[in-house]
């Protein structure tokens, strides 16, 4: 059964090019014009979900943020086109639970690269043997992406769900920005170094008074508290 993408964009000649592409690569495309019409596709289960972020009746920000609330798409990998080059824009698409970002004007050879990334990266998840992690306070359960702080439900965006449990399943273990980098985002995407502080901050913000599990290593990168 060929992939499914979910193709996004208000720009239909930017449509008919990127689907020629993706078709030739055997991929089976799903097209939408606005965010609402993106949200209404979603019921045909696309594998990945490729999105423009300036778009009329929904920007592609919002619909992240509906994708990542569907029960059966909080994994579904999520591709930003965007023209904007910002880095505070990369970090909020991110943090809305986006896997990765493409800038306009897009190069075919590198939207397909950057496809066949997060496609691999999210199977290799899927796939993992260690579903739940069970660690001092915390129970993570990576197949339903819920994380439980003494019980309590805590909501993560993708990207920082999936840093915690790296660190997590691997206590003790120092892992320096470039290999957090590599490992949770792969090694076709670019995302800059200080992506992870924001997220290391925002996660250690939302776990309180146990915030310190996660510690630094000055100089080198973070780690994941060894509890006996």
């Amino acid at each position: 059964m060929a992939t499914k993408i979910l193709l996004v964009d208000d720009e239909k000649d930017i449509v008919e090019f990127l689907q020629y592409n993706l078709e030739q690569e055997r991929f089976e495309v799903i097209t939408a014009y606005d965010g609402q019409e993106a949200i209404d596709k979603m019921v045909l289960n696309p594998d990945l979900v490729i999105l423009d972020v300036l778009m009329p009746k929904m920007d592609g920000y919002e619909v992240c943020s509906k994708i990542r609330q569907m029960e059966n798409h909080k994994t579904t990998p999520v591709i930003f086109l965007t023209a904007k080059s910002s880095e505070t824009d990369e970090i909020h698409g991110l943090n809305l639970g986006a896997d990765d970002f493409i800038q306009k004007p897009i190069s075919p050879k590198k939207l397909i690269a950057r496809v066949k990334s997060n496609l691999r990266k999210n199977d290799a998840i899927s796939s993992s043997d260690s579903k739940i992690i069970e660690i001092g306070p915390l129970v993570i359960d990576r197949e339903q992406y819920v994380v439980l702080l003494e019980g309590e439900t805590l909501v993560f965006p993708k990207k920082e769900f999936e840093i915690i449990s790296y660190l997590a399943s691997n206590p003790g273990k120092v892992f320096d920005r470039d290999k957090i980098l590599n490992d949770v985002w792969g090694t076709d995407i670019y995302v800059v170094e200080r992506t992870i502080d924001v997220h290391i901050r925002k996660i250690r913000e939302k776990l309180g008074k146990h915030g310190n599990l996660i510690e630094t290593v000055k100089g080198v990168g973070y780690r994941f508290k060894n509890i006996e």
